[in-house]
């Protein structure tokens, strides 16, 4: 696998490069759209290539795990063949599930232990294991075992957190290189910074983090209730210390605004299900702001989802039919409504490299973010 830094903007630290895989190459900087259980809710694959146009998605360990358990991926030769999806795939170790199972897990030194939410079954997730299941369901780039911090929380915990996050780095780091992939072709492992909103505890997670030397970074335990302030504040600090020359994911984020702030200081990688959930809700991401799709006033309103829109079902359904849609319960809301923000946050992401690469980025994003804070 292979990081090329290609270009980065003189006005802001945004900047462009390439990933390449043995299942692809991915631009950056990319929205990665979340496939929690093994699917993007709602859409297809040929719809994820040709509508969307996404050039990696996500897998989620904690759910792969539970169903369909790993007997069954190991036998079909990983995520890539069951869902038959064979461009790049990141998997999320389970830190942030586990974290959100607050009063049905336990944390130690050796790991966490947990219930299942499916049945109530008790599972433990070391570092060890984390990083022989992510081998078996075999994404390309596989996410360190860490915990993920609530906010709020006092500094002593998030200090102590930091602490166990650095410590259960170092045991997958080794299990890691003690192991090789199961299929035919390469693994990364990320790291993950972490340390709530505390600057100091953010700074030396993130020297420790880049001390490791991984192929890459991410920056875990931001949008999870903090201030959109305080999280570019902490983005930026630790865009500061870690290394320029390794791609920089920011886990779980976010509205596209966010995407446009945070690209401008210096991340990479992002991914969220906010798209696809709030698209199952009826609230729709466009060039020129946010749209209630239940409204009444869209009920005869026959014009095009979004007339210059990033997806054929933009131009081919009207406000009113998807509107008729939601009103009626179909499934097909769901689906064109997915497919429609999807597309749009991995256009943005696509102009907002374009723009990066000739100059006029930090111009597009400051009229962007007015059309984007708009309700329509």
């Amino acid at each position: 696998m292979k990081f090329t830094l290609q270009h980065t903007d003189t006005k802001t630290k945004a900047r462009t490069g390439l990933i390449e895989t043995d299942h692809g190459i991915i631009e950056t900087p990319i929205f990665m759209p979340v496939g929690t259980a093994g699917t993007v809710k709602a859409v297809k694959q040929n719809e994820l290539e040709d509508d969307i146009k996404a050039q990696i998605i996500l897998g989620n360990t904690y759910h792969l795990y539970l169903r369909p358990g790993l007997e069954t991926l190991q036998q079909v030769g990983g995520l890539h063949k069951f869902n038959s999806w064979h461009k790049p795939i990141l998997t999320d170790s389970g830190g942030y599930q586990i974290f959100s199972l607050a009063h049905q897990r336990k944390l130690k030194e050796e790991g966490a232990t947990f219930k299942s939410h499916i049945d109530g079954s008790t599972h433990v997730f070391t570092p060890e294991n984390v990083m022989d299941t992510q081998r078996i369901i075999g994404a390309d780039i596989i996410m360190a075992f860490d915990e993920c911090t609530p906010y709020p929380c006092e500094y002593e915990y998030a200090k102590n957190s930091m602490g166990l996050t650095h410590r259960w780095l170092d045991r997958c780091i080794k299990r890691f290189n003690e192991t090789k992939p199961l299929y035919e072709y390469g693994q990364e492992l990320f790291p993950i910074v972490q340390g709530s909103v505390y600057k100091d505890l953010r700074k030396q997670s993130a020297e420790y983090i880049a001390s490791k030397n991984c192929f890459g970074n991410a920056i875990g335990g931001l949008s999870v209730g903090e201030p959109a302030e305080d999280m570019y504040v902490m983005t930026a600090l630790v865009c500061e210390v870690l290394p320029k020359e390794k791609p920089r994911y920011l886990m779980g984020v976010g509205t596209p605004i966010n995407l446009l702030e945070c690209i401008a200081l210096g991340i990479d990688m992002f991914d969220c299900v906010m798209p696809t959930r709030n698209a199952r809700h009826g609230l729709l991401f466009t060039k020129n702001g946010v749209i209630n799709i239940k409204n009444e006033k869209w009920k005869n309103d026959f014009s095009a989802l979004e007339e210059d829109g990033a997806s054929e079902v933009d131009t081919r359904y009207s406000k009113a039919y998807l509107r008729h849609l939601l009103v009626c319960g179909e499934h097909l809301a769901a689906q064109i409504a997915s497919i429609h923000n999807l597309a749009f946050y991995l256009w943005l992401v696509r102009e907002a490299r374009n723009k990066i690469n000739d100059g006029s980025f930090a111009e597009w994003k400051n009229e962007m973010i007015i059309k984007l804070s708009q309700r329509l």
